[in-house]
């Protein structure tokens, strides 16, 4: 499959990155992650009392002459992370600068996803997809391999930005199949309570979040001057004014439910990361895999 989703140069930069999570517990086969599972595998973890079928190689014989009891020795096993994406496909999420209107938040979604896509693949790790569209959130079940990454890409070209972020009860899908330990990655313009919503009580269930927040230019910058039409993505509502006198008011705005939004996941123990449409589709994850939260400045 062609790689329009991911940059070439990019691509090359993927091999520098580890995907992984603070408290992963992968669930089957080999991977580049510890699992909580316990048997004979390459990390010590924990000593145990012996029990009938435990195999005499994983007994501790020195620990057995200070204490005169059988101690078997547990180990981590390495087992693959499970990551599931999940979209934000609400009409907010097509949204596009004026210098790039065939680039919009949802595009550079699908590039960020597929990006951690790729890593996963290379770690052997299982990937998924969550559409969380309004009507009905569309699955993409986790699974490893080309292949899955070859049908993940499909799904992700297919997604479309319209109406408004699901109400909670059509989240089904998302519990039914995220289980605790899994890896969640939200991607999303975080403007809607309803995502953070998610995001928290994800990470209150035992699930590993990570949020990025997709920015545009015209919201970091604010370049508009004289007068201008601004249009609600999901609500259609207009609001003229005047772009230079408008500014200041809007940063300022804007800044503090920034802030408002970074103070909400810190609570919550969710990393997270901002990207801007005119960044590299790696540099968010360069934050978070190198920090709890490194939004730019």
């Amino acid at each position: 499959m062609p790689d329009a989703l991911i940059p070439p140069e990019v691509r090359a930069r993927l091999p520098e990155l580890r995907l992984g999570a603070r408290r992963a517990v992968g669930d089957r086969g080999i991977g580049l992650h510890r699992s909580r599972s316990r048997g004979a595998g390459l990390e010590f973890a924990q000593y145990r009392a012996y029990e009938p079928g435990d195999e005499p190689r994983q007994i501790d014989w020195k620990l057995y002459a200070r204490s005169d009891r059988f101690f078997v020795r547990e180990a981590e096993r390495e087992s693959p992370l499970a990551v599931w994406l999940l979209v934000d496909a609400s009409a907010s999420m097509g949204q596009a600068d004026r210098t790039r209107p065939d680039y919009s938040r949802l595009d550079a979604a699908r590039g960020i996803a597929a990006c951690i896509a790729e890593l996963a693949l290379l770690q052997g790790d299982r990937f998924g997809l969550v559409a969380l569209a309004e009507e009905a959130p569309q699955l993409l079940p986790a699974a490893q391999g080309a292949r899955a990454r070859d049908r993940l890409w499909l799904a992700l070209r297919a997604i479309v930005a319209q109406g408004r972020f699901p109400q909670p009860e059509r989240l089904g899908p998302a519990w039914e199949r995220i289980a605790p330990g899994d890896l969640v990655v939200v991607l999303s313009d975080g403007f809607d309570d309803a995502v953070l919503d998610l995001a928290e009580r994800l990470a209150a269930a035992r699930r590993e979040v990570w949020f990025i927040r997709i920015v545009t230019m015209e919201e970091r910058d604010f370049p508009f001057s004289g007068g201008h039409l601004f249009r609600d993505p999901e609500t259609g509502e207009r609001l003229p004014g005047d772009g230079k006198a408008l500014r200041e008011g809007f940063l300022a705005r804007f800044a503090e439910a920034q802030r408002a939004c970074d103070a909400r996941l810190d609570a919550a123990g969710i990393a997270h990361a901002r990207h801007v449409l005119d960044e590299a589709l790696d540099l968010p994850l360069r934050r978070l895999l190198g920090g709890r939260s490194m939004d730019a400045a």
